[in-house]
């Protein structure tokens, strides 16, 4: 449980877990440097609590450096995420723990997420990876297969999913420190590697969206770069697994379907283009292929012709000075076609 700046959430947070009809829990607290009330009230609510564990960490401006300290002191045989200004659905541990009884063994538990948006007073569409009469058990590689064949999201937030702790310590499952957006890099990884994913559909957690938050308080300019680090990764680790003789190929035409179209959007959209400077889009993309362009185009090689020929064009934006306003019209007409014919 991530910590920072949440004195106006923290109590309903960890009453939700302390309310828990299930008992036999521990919450891992790793509290950064607030500039409000966030430690003193944890450490107060912890006195009278000893199934709380609270470390302490520099501000590092983001959720990943609290989640790989509480993936490394946890004690349980089973991790979820919670952050400081969200809860958990009461009753909703002893559900899951019913569950997992019933089913035991898997490296992944998807979930289901109430989104709740404070700026509107409103809850939002029930969040679940998978039907609700879904009940079939899956490999990493089918999970993928599966949500992108019925054009569900094939990088779930983080928090939707149970992870067994065993199978993170073992592929070294780690949130890259200071990321935001972190679940399109971790998700993907935490999916290929699960050998067993069973949906439970179990809605047990409350996530508030709020102004102010991380999400809606950082600039433009900020969240590219952070978009650069997810995909310089993304292409590396696909690079790598790739070559394992047992790779499933249908893999990159999934991925590369999914993370060239979010990486045209930020990049080359209408609307990013006229919100962020060329400048700085080209000094993030300089970021994503620093020893070239090796990685992006093993990923391509599984593409369709467009998304090929609009990787061409992307590359064309990097090198050539020259190409780079022509490469600006040239997206303007694949988002057009895309919006018109599905490209």
């Amino acid at each position: 449980m991530p910590c920072c700046d949440v004195e106006p959430y923290i109590r309903e947070a960890m009453d939700s877990v302390i309310k828990q009809s299930f008992g036999d829990w521990e919450c891992i607290c790793v509290i950064e440097e607030s500039k409000d009330r966030t430690d003193e009230i944890l450490r107060e609510i912890a006195v009278s609590e000893p199934r709380i564990r609270i470390f302490t960490h520099s501000r590092s401006g983001s959720c990943s450096v609290p989640r790989n300290i509480g993936f490394d002191m946890a004690l349980g045989e089973y991790v979820i995420l919670l952050d400081g200004d969200d809860t958990l659905v009461d009753g909703s541990l002893q559900r899951l723990y019913d569950k997992i009884v019933a089913r035991p063994g898997a490296d992944l538990y998807p979930c289901a997420v109430q989104v709740w948006n404070e700026m509107t007073g409103k809850n939002e569409n029930l969040r679940d990876n998978y039907p609700q009469d879904f009940d079939r058990e899956l490999t990493g590689t089918d999970a993928i297969l599966f949500t992108y064949g019925l054009k569900l999201h094939p990088e779930p937030m983080m928090q939707l999913t149970i992870y067994r702790r065993e199978f993170l310590l073992e592929h070294k499952l780690k949130c890259i420190p200071g990321l935001h957006g972190q679940d399109r890099e971790f998700s993907p990884r935490a999916l290929y590697w699960a050998k067993r994913v069973i949906p439970l559909h179990e809605p047990f957690y409350l996530y508030r969206r709020r102004s102010g938050s991380v999400l809606t308080s950082t600039p433009l300019e900020k969240q590219l770069h952070h978009q650069s680090i997810i995909h310089k990764s993304l292409f590396a680790f696909h690079a790598l697994v790739c070559k394992a003789p047992d790779f499933d190929k249908r893999l990159t035409v999934c991925w590369g379907r999914s993370w060239t179209s979010w990486m045209f959007y930020w990049w080359f959209s209408p609307e990013r283009i006229k919100k962020i400077s060329r400048t700085d889009r080209l000094k993030t993309l300089n970021e994503v292929f620093p020893d070239g362009f090796d990685d992006f185009n093993t990923l391509l090689n599984g593409a369709s012709f467009p998304r090929r020929f609009a990787g061409w064009w992307m590359r064309a934006f990097v090198r050539h000075q020259s190409l780079r306003y022509a490469a600006e019209l040239f997206f303007r007409l694949y988002f057009f076609l895309s919006t018109e014919r599905k490209v």
